[in-house]
């Protein structure tokens, strides 16, 4: 008679049979399979890439034997913070190259190798877009504390999916809640963030590090607590949207079809993301308990909300967004409801900010924005600091404006 093992887990009986346990001292039955294969190391293998060194310089590395060229590109250069260009190749098949001193900073990067843009596969950091993707990097330091992972209390950053109506698909977007959220019944208000072109809803709690930057102003009591609303800006393009042509100004049916399809963000936030917001979390109702920013597309959803709903934001700010000098006079007859009544927009408004970089070539875009307002008696602060269009400078705005609002 065969004997039985008998186990108990989790309230149920598991009955083994000893014909099927190994007899001790048996050599294992032969198998039909073949041996794995021995992999051949690579310098692969113990690559580090990006090393950040003494003096925050920092150097990239990447393996790539049968490759003719690589270069590196990041946001650094474009703020006129440092190089990139082409790596040197090692007898090993390893290139590389050290750039810097860099400030410390959140960066982001991409090699090219032979005309292809590639990832750094080294790099676990990542950056995501709507059709491409960066590497991401910290130089530590005092200048970047404001951004990093320090030990404060943390909130949290949550995926919400919600049926949209407006476009009739699963949207997503990011939501952050403050520490202590959940152990309290308190209501907050809500800060609505918006990424720019190329981004989608993650961009600003991977490059933007919004939530550590909240955590931060936080624990040093400089902010308010606050629920921030991160949406997806970049809407799916109508199939039966007109093109118009590079360098050409486009025909009042192209210009309404344009308008008409940039006008749908405004639907979304005001009829479903809004809604959504107030609805599964504990937030304020009401335009004194909401603010709203956007940075380069952001921006100009951020304008284009703000001259088409003044009443429901008490907090804005527009950053490396304007108006062309070509388009001054469609804006202003667009807009002629918004720009006559400037004392109620700015009885409704108490912050009204557009920020911008010297070297963002979004520059002349934003003058012309502040100059347009003023000249239809509009309050607002135009502030020009330094470097370009990157998220190096949009971080600081966040930084800055954040304190600023719900006061």
């Amino acid at each position: 008679m065969k004997h039985t093992l008998t186990s108990v887990a989790l309230g149920q009986v598991l009955l083994v049979s000893t014909s099927l346990l190994p007899v001790f001292g048996q050599a294992p039955a032969p198998t039909n399979n073949p041996a794995r294969p021995q992999r051949t190391p690579t310098p692969n293998d113990t690559l580090k890439s990006p090393e950040v060194l003494p003096g925050k310089k920092v150097t990239f590395r990447i393996y790539a034997p049968k490759a003719s060229e690589v270069t590196l590109g990041g946001d650094w250069v474009s703020h006129g913070l440092g190089t990139g260009g082409k790596l040197e190749k090692n007898e090993q098949g390893i290139w590389s190259i050290t750039v810097g001193p860099l400030p410390p900073d959140f960066y982001s990067y991409s090699f090219t190798v032979d005309g292809v843009r590639t990832l750094d596969p080294k790099n676990a950091m990542i950056k995501q877009g709507i059709s491409s993707l960066d590497n991401m990097f910290l130089v530590p330091g005092e200048e970047a504390a404001f951004e990093e992972n320090q030990s404060v209390p943390h909130g949290e950053i949550r995926l919400a999916w919600y049926r949209s109506s407006v476009l009739g698909m699963q949207r997503r977007m990011h939501i952050y809640v403050p520490p202590g959220y959940e152990n309290s019944r308190e209501r907050y208000p809500v800060f609505y963030l918006l990424h720019g072109g190329g981004d989608e809803d993650s961009g600003w709690s991977t490059i933007g590090r919004a939530g550590f930057i909240l955590d931060n102003l936080l624990a040093a009591k400089k902010a308010k607590p606050m629920i921030v609303v991160m949406p997806n800006g970049s809407l799916p393009r109508p199939a039966n949207l007109p093109a118009a042509a590079p360098g050409t100004t486009p025909s009042p049916e192209v210009a309404a079809a344009i308008n008409a399809s940039q006008e749908r963000f405004t639907q979304e936030l005001v009829k479903e993301i809004i809604p959504y917001a107030e609805k599964h979390y504990r937030a304020l109702a009401g335009p004194e308990n909401r603010a709203i920013a956007g940075l380069s597309m952001g921006g100009g959803q951020t304008l284009r909300v703000l001259t088409g709903h003044p009443d429901q934001f008490s907090y804005v700010g527009i950053w490396s967004a304007g108006l062309g000098q070509q388009n001054a006079t469609g804006f202003e007859e667009r807009n002629a409801e918004f720009l006559k009544d400037s004392a109620k927009v700015n009885q409704q408004v108490k912050l009204l900010s557009i920020r911008v970089g010297d070297k963002d070539f979004a520059l002349n875009g934003s003058k012309n924005l502040s100059e347009l307002l003023n000249k239809h008696g509009i309050k607002n602060e135009l502030l020009v600091g330094g470097g370009g269009h990157t998220w190096i400078n949009w971080r600081q705005y966040l930084n800055e404006l954040a304190p600023r609002l719900f006061r």
